[in-house]
């Protein structure tokens, strides 16, 4: 019998704004209370998962020292079960899965959690930041993301109006997800803190603005350029979460006497230019379609990140993709982008949502930062 990967559960945390409801959490916390979650759905014994795995970005501080390793600890697990944290940037949580769906294919291990994690509120965003190498500058002149959002907004003939209006109904689908419980299976509720110091639980991701309009957005001014059409309301959130999934193959799971959900069709990763840099999911999405023998249209739901509205735009534009299949929940413009996190926030969702409109194929993609993509087809089965 082939060996496949099959997902049994999925969860994250609801994604809080920076300085927001997980602002008291720590990222190790954070991350093992989604470990803590996947035992307790699926009542898998801790000593029989081979491997954790966490995306994580900013490695630092309370994000350093493996905080993978440093989770599944805190989480109960025994000392003999391994950790290990990947940094792909923003697809950094995706990237875990499929770390761990390609070691269950190989034969490595039989039962992986894999997931992921940020927190930037307490670790802010470029805090590792380091030097770039003088021969990569006089070979690219590389600039912020920001700037390569704007780029690609131009290569692709993508306008203000349009990113904005895409930002709006970011907002309202996600409203709505909510309003109608969309989210309340994936999502596990996190103990916090209010401002006087009274214990409450957070469950609903914070980030959604109710109150946003086309008017509104379109007059924010640029963020990166003066004469930029990107803007805080079309580009993502900068914010807290974390996300983990249970993995195993057909054969273990009827050991354990697990139900699969979904199975990992296919994974991809791509490079494209490192200074237009965010047009990744476009030769990703192609790439892994192909491995799986699938075309656009057999895919029944896409996330496609939303670090800024031109991105998945652009993916919509140029592989022809119908908008009603896209973020049908809102993105990260929505909902927030904890960087490590998001990847793997995709997939959770991605499942969940093929699950509730019984659905057969989605795909996950995701740009990443100095021009890379990394996409994954699911495929539901129960």
């Amino acid at each position: 019998m082939a060996r496949d990967a099959v997902i049994v559960e999925a969860v994250r945390t609801p994604i809080g704004k920076r300085g927001g409801a997980l602002k008291d959490v720590r990222p190790d916390d954070l991350a093992a209370h989604v470990l803590q979650e996947i035992v307790d759905r699926t009542g898998i014994d801790r000593a029989a998962v081979d491997d954790v795995i966490l995306g994580c970005v900013t490695q630092i501080d309370e994000q350093g020292l493996n905080i993978a390793r440093i989770a599944t600890l805190v989480a109960g697990f025994p000392d003999t079960v391994p950790g290990t944290s990947v940094n792909r940037q923003c697809g950094s949580g995706q990237q875990a899965v499929n770390f761990g769906a390609q070691a269950l294919l190989a034969g490595v291990h039989d039962v992986v959690i894999a997931g992921g994690v940020e927190s930037m509120t307490r670790v802010p965003m470029g805090a590792d930041a380091g030097v770039l190498n003088e021969r990569l500058l006089a070979k690219y002149e590389i600039v912020p993301q920001g700037i390569s959002a704007d780029y690609v907004a131009k290569k692709y003939d993508i306008s203000r109006p349009q990113m904005d209006e895409f930002s709006y109904h970011s907002h309202m689908r996600a409203i709505r997800a909510i309003e109608e419980g969309r989210f309340k299976r994936e999502i596990v509720s996190v103990p916090v803190k209010d401002a006087d110091g009274n214990k409450r639980t957070f469950e609903t991701d914070e980030h959604p603005r109710r109150s946003t309009s086309l008017e509104k957005l379109a007059a924010l001014p640029p963020a990166f350029r003066p004469d930029g059409n990107i803007t805080a309301g079309n580009s993502s959130g900068i914010n807290d979460g974390a996300a983990a999934m249970l993995l195993t193959t057909s054969e273990k799971a009827k050991e354990l006497g697990l139900a699969p959900r979904a199975r990992i069709v296919a994974m991809a990763v791509a490079g494209v230019d490192p200074v237009v840099m965010l047009e990744g999911p476009i030769p990703t999405s192609r790439k892994v379609l192909q491995k799986a023998g699938l075309t656009v249209d057999d895919i029944d739901l896409w996330e496609i990140n939303e670090a800024f509205a031109s991105v998945p735009l652009a993916t919509n534009k140029t592989l022809g993709l119908d908008p009603a299949k896209v973020n049908v929940n809102g993105g990260a413009i929505a909902l927030g982008h904890p960087l490590g996190a998001t990847g793997a926030r995709l997939m959770t969702t991605l499942l969940h949502e093929l699950e509730r409109q019984d659905l057969r194929y989605g795909l996950s993609t995701l740009c990443i930062g100095f021009g890379q993509g990394i996409a994954t087809i699911l495929e539901r089965l129960a």
